[in-house]
């Protein structure tokens, strides 16, 4: 029985891996943790959060695999409200932030710049 050790990346459909580089390092701080060719003129491009954790792999649509989805992504925060606002501010796509009463926790959703679908999450320290 083969053992699954840990979640190593999920992957996200983009349009354009450049401008989605650019919006998770520059709107979400994240870093560029890879970026490699391979096959016949394709990207691997990774990015991680800065506190580490799975990476997010960005690559273009293929088939039904396309741009613009919920990604069932959710990425953790310390101060929802803040990064919320600094986001609103950056010009992402926020919804009002929910939860936060007792069982749910703080939280918010956005959309990257093809209109993927992630969630902001509160978690107490």
């Amino acid at each position: 029985m083969s053992k699954i050790s840990q979640l190593g990346r999920v992957i996200v459909p983009v349009s354009d891996q450049d401008a989605a580089i650019a919006f998770y390092t520059d709107k979400l701080g994240f870093t560029v943790s890879m970026d490699v060719p391979y096959g016949e003129g394709d990207r691997w491009v990774e990015v991680t959060p800065p506190g580490g954790g799975s990476g997010i792999a960005l690559s273009p649509g293929m088939g039904e695999f396309q741009p613009g989805r919920e990604t069932g992504i959710a990425l953790t925060t310390s101060d929802a409200r803040s990064t919320h606002e600094e986001l609103e501010q950056e010009g992402v796509e926020v919804e009002e932030p929910m939860g936060g009463d007792g069982g749910v926790p703080l939280l918010f959703m956005l959309k990257d710049m093809d209109g993927n679908g992630l969630m902001i999450v509160q978690e107490e320290s």
